[in-house]
């Protein structure tokens, strides 16, 4: 973060920043509410594209407050999309890739100085408190940077390989990584920056040219990176941004036989049709799918009570347990269950809930009306089958009323049967259970579909037999910091295993660039 040449803003350092950065928000703040309520076009082939009908984006922290005007595309505006990459693509591609690094290396640049209005557009379209969402944009700049360092240190993955040992001739062998084509990138709400900046950087800066479809509920914090890429220069075509519908614009994206690759963050049901959907096409092509998680915290018997407690409360609460990495299950040794739970409560309800604008606000509103009702449904099953202990309600009555403001809830007695053990809520509700020894807690923590993030809290020796034995592709012990959140790029690289991820390598890491390309060997022989 460009801002505070001293502080680093990542998920990790968000709980104590300077005060000159809450001043930049504010001020920052101040000039978005003042523009809110404009109508925003696509980006096709370098211009502004309007469709006939639109929608409204809403604060779901107020309801009645429109941010913004959007187009509600069609299948034909995905085609002229990926018409436009196609066209873009022979030019972009044989760029030398050092010009392309320099490019997405200025839309970078530009997020750094873009940073507190991105990030105030992230709090009121998501209901993000004021640090994760800048700690959103931070993290897509630093994603756009680490997509351009492993370029630069894989030299373009260009590789020599082993001379044929032929006589009379010289044989040379070259191994490259070239782009697929066209990559459609569909991204979720819920980081609606750096899930949408991420997998569109790393398909930039390997080549390809990409089509952006954002979530319907997020389609402003989009529109802003792609202002980003176009006024660093990339050149028109090259990256194409639509809005609209899943079901008839996205549909037409994921059906086009246009389409080289796809990048999808969301749920595992629809991630799942995408896969299918895509393996309809005449051969095969590269899905990277980041798919949900029903991510465990286990806490050991020897575990540094306060560090847990705090650890799993920021994990299980933060951005309203909207986190594919949320902690949404806890176990605890049974000697120290009942003064951890006790703390986990207390902790728990001493968090502000509000307006996510406001520095004050832990927990801003859930999404929108569909999670609120889900909320609303998974607290009356939780209530008859467990024990809610704090939390299970919504709030109604003033400054609540015209939001979706959810009670952070913790439940307990809930057997070991019941279907929210293994379903993912995607609300701010975690269920804990005691358990007799560490073995039982890694069996149910790995007893489910997901396998992406785990946190532990123990001796260093636990820890060991921990990372040895869990199922997940991103895991923590002993972070206070957050349990089994708290990722950013070049540190922990983000993806899961089993039901969690398709691709067995996470994003923000050494092998995620590779993804995106194929490989090309390239032999020449010649007399000598």
């Amino acid at each position: 973060m460009a801002a505070e040449s001293t502080f680093k803003l990542t998920y990790a350092t968000m709980f104590n920043p300077p005060e000159e950065l809450h001043q930049k928000f504010e001020a920052a703040l101040a000039q978005v509410r003042a523009s809110l309520g404009k109508e925003h076009a696509m980006i096709i082939d370098g211009q502004d594209v309007y469709a006939d009908e639109k929608f409204e984006d809403r604060n779901p922290a107020n309801t009645d407050q429109v941010l913004g005007i959007f187009q509600k595309g069609t299948a034909e505006h995905a085609n002229r999309a990926l018409a436009a990459a196609r066209k873009a693509f022979p030019m972009w591609s044989r760029m030398k890739w050092q010009e392309r690094v320099a490019l997405v290396r200025k839309a970078a640049d530009l997020m750094d100085q873009r940073i507190y209005e991105m990030g105030v557009v992230v709090a009121m379209e998501v209901g993000k408190n004021r640090m994760e969402a800048l700690g959103d944009v931070a993290e897509t700049a630093d994603l756009f940077r680490y997509a351009c360092d492993r370029m630069e240190a894989s030299n373009g993955f260009i590789t020599e390989m082993g001379r044929d040992p032929l006589v009379g001739f010289e044989s040379t062998n070259l191994s490259v990584l070239r782009p697929y084509g066209v990559w459609v990138v569909i991204s979720p709400f819920n980081f609606p920056c750096a899930l949408t900046g991420g997998p569109t950087a790393a398909a930039l800066v390997t080549g390809n040219t990409v089509v952006i479809k954002p979530a319907t509920d997020t389609p402003w914090t989009a529109r802003l990176i792609a202002e980003c890429l176009r006024d660093a220069g990339i050149p028109d075509g090259v990256f194409n941004y639509v809005t609209g519908p899943g079901s008839t614009l996205g549909q037409a994206l994921i059906d086009s036989p246009e389409v080289d690759g796809i990048t999808f963050t969301g749920s595992y049901d629809v991630g799942m049709k995408i896969f299918r959907d895509f393996a309809q096409g005449r051969w095969v092509r590269p899905t990277i799918l980041e798919l949900g998680g029903k991510n465990p915290a286990i806490v050991s018997r020897h575990a540094d009570l306060e560090d847990a407690a705090v650890g799993i409360v920021r994990s299980a609460f933060g951005l309203q347990g909207q986190k594919c990495s949320a902690c949404s299950r806890v176990f605890i040794e049974e000697p120290v269950y009942d003064q951890l739970v006790q703390r986990l409560v207390a902790l728990t309800e001493k968090l502000t809930i509000g307006d996510p604008t406001d520095r004050k606000v832990y927990l801003g509103p859930v999404v929108n009306r569909s999670s609120y009702r889900d909320y609303q449904q998974f607290c009356e099953d939780l209530s008859q089958h467990g024990k809610i202990l704090t939390g299970g309600r919504v709030l109604t009555e003033g400054e609540y009323a015209k939001g979706y403001f959810c009670t952070p809830t913790l439940v307990v007695d809930l057997p070991a049967e019941h279907p929210l053990w293994k379903q993912e809520m995607f609300v701010p509700i975690t269920t804990i259970a005691p358990v007799r020894n560490l073995e039982e807690a890694m069996q149910r923590a790995n007893d489910v579909q997901y396998g992406l993030t785990a946190g532990f809290y123990g001796t260093p020796e636990e820890v060991d037999w921990f990372f040895d034995n869990i199922q997940a592709g991103v895991t923590y012990a002993n972070r206070l910091q957050g349990a089994t959140t708290g990722a950013w790029p070049g540190y922990q690289p983000f993806g899961g295993w089993k039901g969690s991820g398709s691709s067995g390598k996470n994003a923000g890491g050494v092998h995620y660039l590779q993804l995106y390309m194929h490989e090309q060997i390239q032999t020449r022989v010649r007399r000598i």
